[in-house]
């Protein structure tokens, strides 16, 4: 039995990545968290290919600070790459604290999900 956090983290996104995946249309917007940092990637599953990028050591601050950075980065560099609406993966974590407030900065700078 699988009792781990990161292992029962991994279980989950494996269930979300059946049901997400980015095309050119609609790329995936993917959230990585560590213990220190918070990243997001556009991501373009049909040709592999990441499309826009941002990371919490760009910012300084508190970890819902950076992540609301984080955010509003990605819906910045994502619409300068001609991005418009993006599939949510939260990549297994809860849509709480860093998550949430990643996703809202991003809607707020203008990506629709």
């Amino acid at each position: 039995m699988i009792t781990s956090t990161k292992a029962l983290r991994v279980r989950r996104h494996a269930r979300i990545r059946s049901r997400v995946s980015g095309t050119p249309a609609r790329p995936r917007l993917a959230i990585h968290r560590s213990n220190r940092f918070v990243s997001a990637q556009v991501i373009d599953d049909v040709a592999g290919k990441t499309l826009a990028s941002a990371h919490g050591r760009e910012f300084k601050g508190a970890q819902t600070l950076q992540a609301a950075a984080v955010g509003k980065a990605i819906a910045e560099r994502a619409k300068a790459a001609g991005v418009e609406t993006v599939v949510f993966d939260r990549g297994g974590y809860s849509y709480a604290a860093q998550v949430k407030k990643l996703a809202d900065a991003a809607r707020e700078g203008g990506l629709a999900f």
